[in-house]
């Protein structure tokens, strides 16, 4: 046993010295894991200070976040796709994601290069995957948002949120802001408190609990006003169904974001794609007359999602988001069965 012993002491010993070795060398990381620097304070990743950790794959990995199914937002963006691929001069694959945790995980580990991030879940990939959002839908003035709102069946008795007292509440998943954490910091000033006047319960997306309501598996939820509307205008349930009981504040939508390390010329390359592009038809159509990628910055305009995040007293560092994962995987099998 003593050997043994022995080379997990210098096993630690050796973690804990690669770890000072990676604090010395970062002037300032915030937030960001031991992965990171962040020493012009922007709040995301810088790229590594050493050129030969750059990447320039020959394929580029992108995908979106799944609020949905994902094989909805692979034909979605597919226009898009086809067009980077020629603008990058590169090949690009839409990488389907089943969850958040799955998408962060892939970006950490350098299987995805570039992609949207939901709202909430953006925190944990910009301090656990050194994503740095660039941009989010939008039009020629400004970005695109969409408000909470919590839902119940038009037939149900229930006219305000604290008639949801002792009710079967659905939430979406543990990152999301809108189905969960946004909840958690304005619901209680309406005289809800999740996790005390109901048990909360994960569907896992928001689409299910949307339908979930709609069948009665679920008395009410709270759920992004974006994707409601694109289940409405796609024909899967009618508005005239559901009474809206409460309506937040705009939050950004979703973001787009790159991989910190990716070589600054593709890197450059692929913001001038970005940006350039205009949305045909189709495109505009599945995402509320959006007709651009308009750009923002993580420091500015995801501030009041992190207000959201700290007032509900979610941490975002990487205790937080295996814990997110595990609740995501439970989730996601309760909603097989």
């Amino acid at each position: 046993m003593r050997p043994l012993a022995g080379g997990c002491i210098a096993i630690a010993l050796g973690l804990a010295a690669a770890q000072a070795l990676a604090q010395d060398s970062c002037a300032n990381r915030g937030d960001l894991d031991l992965l990171y620097c962040d020493e012009n304070r922007d709040l995301v990743a810088d790229p590594p200070k050493d050129p030969k950790k750059f990447k320039n794959p020959s394929t580029l990995v992108f995908t979106y976040t799944p609020v949905e199914d994902p094989a909805v937002y692979e034909n979605a963006f597919k226009p898009f796709t086809d067009y980077l691929s020629k603008c990058a001069g590169k090949r690009v694959v839409f990488y389907q994601v089943q969850s958040n945790a799955a998408e962060i995980e892939a970006m950490r580990s350098g299987r995805l290069h570039v992609g949207g991030f939901s709202t909430g879940p953006t925190n944990f990939a910009v301090n656990l995957a050194g994503a740095v959002p660039f941009a989010v839908k939008g039009n020629a003035k400004d970005w695109q948002g969409y408000q909470l709102i919590f839902v119940v069946r038009k037939d149900s008795p229930y006219q305000r949120l604290a008639d949801l007292k002792g009710k079967k509440v659905a939430h979406v998943q543990p990152s999301s802001n809108s189905g969960n954490l946004a909840p958690r910091v304005l619901f209680p000033k309406e005289g809800l408190v999740p996790d005390q006047d109901y048990k909360v319960l994960y569907s896992g997306k928001h689409d299910q609990t949307v339908m979930g309501v709609l069948s009665g598996d679920f008395d009410g939820g709270p759920v992004a006003s974006d994707v409601f509307k694109r289940m409405v205008d796609r024909g899967q349930i009618k508005a005239e169904d559901f009474r809206i009981l409460y309506r937040s504040q705009t939050f950004p939508t979703s973001s787009f974001a790159y991989a910190h390390d990716l070589e600054p010329k593709l890197r450059d390359t692929l913001l001038k794609c970005f940006y350039d592009y205009r949305f045909p038809a189709e495109m505009q159509k599945a995402f509320d007359g959006a007709d651009r990628f308009f750009p923002i910055n993580y420091k500015e305009h995801w501030a009041v999602v992190r207000q959201a995040a700290e007032g509900s007293g979610e941490k975002v560092n990487k205790a937080a988001f295996d814990a997110l994962a595990t609740k995501e995987a439970e989730a996601a099998a309760k909603g097989k069965k």
